[in-house]
């Protein structure tokens, strides 16, 4: 449009009036386009919140909103600052805490309903597992109160953080809906290094096998076939026992030459799983296969390489709790066949089922009870973040946080646990995150909720 003129004017002349929705989240590209329709004529709506912004990692940019004053004198503003979902309590911590940033249209939310006189809890765990169980038997006792599981959300920065959620909602038998993707034990890569396990432990899996020889690059159908034919003419494709060591016969495989170096890696990777033709413990096993073969094919193959790593790291983490290699795999083929169905008192509506998504994918949505999980420093603010010390990229962070605050009707529960137990960094002792510590003490009521070494699961919170 700004090459050819006539073209500009045809689309002037057929939008005159012009109202765009979300402005807080146009790219350079649509604020332009924006800008050359609308002209001199000044017939231009724009309606969005700059608290909101939080898509500048796909081309959003706040600035447009910002300086729509600019960019258009004699515009002029119309707050909306009453707010109709959440209650003045909610509210009163949402404002506090976006107030921090410098960046930002000055406005305040008032809500339209009657107070609650319940403040936003602030609950501190001994780690994941605790804070997992404390939402599950948050969320009973709530239902158990008349509100329905549909009512309730789980929050999280990302979504490796819904790991210990998903398990104890699994075993609880507390039905769930994930909006942040794939139930966790279903995504391909968790099951990619699981396969390493699987085939170890049982040598006549073709399926393990193949899968995880298919990683390697120059490895297509084909050539996992041959590899498959020539394992089943060894002695232990059809024996008990485990061998000594993989790579003494396994090296002598015709591997494609184009995979022979990632093939010797495979091989001497299977020796690290059952030194000795003893099985290691799990989340070694974990290590083993992340660090010698599968981290590299996650940086070639996923533009998502960081969060996935996170996943697999989470996952070396779960497999600490197991001593047993195959009680692991039977508990992650549970997990991932399981669908969350309500079984005895706990039997709920068809419809009935807990949310568990992203801040991002719960933008625009509302539930009565949501709890914000793993408000941690290093956690929420993403760590990757902090190393950056940006104060715009901090800033969009806290955004995020405003909007998952925003997303509670009547009650929010915010917790983390202090200690994260990251298998073979070892325990790391987490502080609560900087956006708690913003926000004014008297607006959030902290909760106490035992220790993991007196606390009874079933025991009211």
């Amino acid at each position: 449009m700004e090459e050819k003129p006539d073209v500009l004017e045809l689309y002037r002349k057929k939008f005159r009036h012009i109202l765009v929705d979300e402005y807080q989240d146009t790219n350079s590209v649509q604020s332009r386009m924006i800008d050359l329709l609308a002209g001199e004529t000044n017939s231009l709506m724009a309606v969005g919140d700059d608290a909101q912004s939080i898509y500048s990692w796909r081309g959003a940019d706040m600035e447009h909103i910002l300086t729509f004053q600019k960019r258009y004198p004699g515009s002029k503003v119309f707050k909306i600052e009453t707010n109709y979902r959440s209650v003045p309590e909610i509210l009163e911590l949402s404002n506090a805490a976006i107030r921090v940033n410098t960046a930002r249209i000055d406005k305040d939310l008032r809500s339209s309903r009657e107070a609650l006189g319940v403040k936003p809890a602030l609950v501190a765990l001994n780690d994941p597992s605790t804070q997992a169980a404390f939402v599950a038997q948050r969320m009973l006792e709530l239902r158990d109160e008349g509100i329905p599981l549909e009512e309730m959300a789980v929050l999280y920065r990302a979504h490796f953080q819904s790991l210990e959620i998903q398990m104890e909602l699994t075993l609880r038998g507390i039905p769930f809906t994930i909006t942040s993707g794939l139930r966790f034990f279903e995504q391909a890569h968790i099951k990619d290094v699981s396969a390493f396990l699987r085939f170890v432990t049982n040598r006549k899996d073709e399926v393990s096998f193949k899968r995880m020889v298919l990683l390697l690059p120059g490895i297509g159908p084909g050539g996992a076939e041959k590899l498959w034919s020539e394992w089943l003419k060894t002695e232990f494709a059809q024996r008990d026992e485990m061998p000594e060591r993989w790579s003494d016969f396994m090296l002598t495989f015709k591997a494609p030459k184009k995979a022979a170096k990632h093939w010797e890696q495979l091989c001497y990777t299977l020796d690290e799983l059952s030194p000795n033709g003893q099985l290691a413990r799990p989340s070694s096993m974990l290590f083993s296969v992340l660090e010698g073969v599968y981290d590299e094919y996650l940086k070639e193959s996923y533009d998502n390489y960081e969060n996935r790593r996170s996943d697999i790291e989470q996952l070396i983490s779960y497999g600490e709790s197991f001593d047993d290699v195959e009680e692991f795999l039977a508990q992650l083929s549970r997990m991932g066949s399981a669908d969350g169905e309500p079984t005895g008192d706990k039997k709920a509506k068809d419809d009935e089922c807990v949310v568990l998504s992203s801040i991002h994918q719960a933008k625009g949505l509302e539930w009565k009870i949501v709890f914000l999980i793993w408000l941690a420093d290093g956690q929420f603010p993403n760590g990757r973040i902090l190393e950056a010390d940006d104060d715009a990229m901090l800033e969009e962070e806290r955004r995020l946080f405003y909007v998952a605050l925003t997303r509670a009707k009547d009650e929010l529960y915010l917790s983390y646990p202090m200690i994260n137990p990251k298998s073979y960094t070892g325990e790391i002792i987490q502080r609560p995150s900087r956006f708690l510590d913003e926000c004014p003490a008297d607006l959030i009521e902290e909760w106490k909720v035992g220790s993991s070494s007196g606390w009874d699961d079933d025991e009211p919170f």
